[in-house]
């Protein structure tokens, strides 16, 4: 399996393409009531090369460093552009206006084009199921009508020769340098700019008004008046590229566990499922992640639904512990999502275009439901939940003026 702190050679593999192919023959005799067509687009998922996410323990403190270039879930963004953050109504949910949440980033360069050697993908959302419900129906808006989103992806792209790294591969050794500084960020969740200084001790910053608000009565009311002038001098000993405010522990106690995301193709877990039937037990009976899925067999009613659902099933039933399921293929346009659910998918004809270039869009990554087991969130009725979040970026991935560019992403939500 490649780690986060593996070769750039090995992680430049995540770009994808699709296999000729057959498509399987349909069963004539299922009643499909209104959904044939769009079954028979997404029935040929096996013949597609895809690459398959998991998580696991970061193997030391410096492997998710941003210098490693590194796929990562939960923790703190590790920012391929340090300097131009993306900065205002960005940072925030168009719905509660809370600031949003890390949950993931991708590392997927594009080795055809130049400036896209390095090439990061980014998630947030707000963590509200109250605002990610919301966002189920504003996710259909389309221009002049800007849609107000609670989830929200951006791209950021580096050519080999940059500002930031070195145009010599990672040594992966603990060694490796980034160039140049960074942008100070928040103390209170680490993820966004913190343009907001403490008055009183000067060293703590926030991205927004209500981080600051929180971390002072979380206890800095006590830190602030501690600390002492000579402390701000004192820096420890810290991995070569790495700056003390970003290192340190961030206040919040709510962010998510941080995993470094390895990636494996899906081919090497191919092998049979005999029994449809038992298509939620293999997947729910491995790592105790039985409450998360079946929450989702649940809520599907139907005989279409449940026909997606057993389809959906037997791909992820190949490596349940899978959050991630990546397939780019732009050239072509051909690759497609697995939907858990008939209802709630988004149609080619529905997929906006880019709102740089004005080119297509092409469906990139998927993420899984199992990674919220991951994230230790309960599973309430009220709780942070999804069948899946699906990322589509520009097929060109063209260049622009802002260092991040923002993308489309699609909730499917399980009822």
């Amino acid at each position: 399996m490649l780690a986060g702190g593996d070769s750039l050679e090995d992680l430049k593999g995540l770009h994808i393409s699709s296999l000729d192919g057959e498509k399987e023959q349909q069963n004539a005799d299922d009643d499909l009531n209104g959904y044939e067509d769009a079954d028979d687009e997404y029935d040929d998922k096996e013949l597609e090369f895809v690459t398959l996410g998991f998580v696991e323990e970061p193997k030391s403190r410096w492997a998710l460093l941003r210098q490693l270039f590194p796929s990562k879930a939960g923790g703190v963004p590790a920012w391929l552009d340090p300097i131009n953050l993306p900065s205002g109504n960005s940072c925030l949910c168009d719905i509660c206006g809370e600031p949003l949440q890390f949950l993931l980033q991708v590392y997927a360069p594009i080795s055809e084009k130049e400036f896209t050697f390095h090439r990061m993908l980014y998630v947030f959302l707000c963590p509200s199921m109250t605002c990610l419900l919301q966002d189920q129906h504003e996710q259909w808006k389309r221009g002049p009508e800007k849609p107000s989103r609670s989830v929200k992806v951006f791209r950021c792209q580096l050519s080999l020769i940059n500002s930031f790294y070195s145009s010599e591969p990672p040594r992966c050794d603990g060694s490796d340098k980034a160039l140049g500084t960074e942008a100070p960020l928040c103390t209170w969740c680490g993820a966004w700019k913190g343009d907001k200084v403490c008055s009183s001790c000067r060293s703590a910053r926030y991205c927004s008004e209500k981080h600051q608000v929180m971390h002072w009565r979380s206890g800095h009311k006590v830190e602030c008046a501690q600390i002492a002038v000579s402390s701000l001098s004192y820096e420890p000993s810290l991995p070569n590229g790495a700056s003390l405010v970003n290192m340190r522990k961030v206040a919040s106690k709510s962010i998510w566990p941080e995993f470094a995301i390895i990636i494996e193709d899906e081919c090497e877990f191919d092998r049979e499922v005999s029994n449809a039937d038992n298509h939620a037990n293999l997947l729910v009976s491995r790592e105790q992640m039985d409450e998360t899925v079946e929450s989702l067999l649940h809520n599907f009613e139907g005989n279409d639904e449940r026909k997606s659902w057993a389809t959906f099933q037997e791909c992820v039933a190949k490596a349940p512990e899978q959050v991630l399921r990546y397939c780019r293929n732009a050239g072509s346009g051909d690759s497609e999502p697995l939907w858990p659910a008939s209802s709630g998918r988004l149609s080619k004809a529905d997929i906006p275009r880019c709102g740089y270039c004005g080119g297509a869009m092409c469906f990139e990554f998927q993420i899984l439901p199992q990674l919220l087991y991951y994230f230790r969130v309960k599973n309430d009725v009220d709780s942070l939940d999804w069948a899946t979040i699906v990322v589509y970026t520009c097929a060109a991935s063209c260049e622009a003026s802002l260092a991040y560019k923002e993308e489309f992403a699609w909730v499917q939500h399980s009822s």
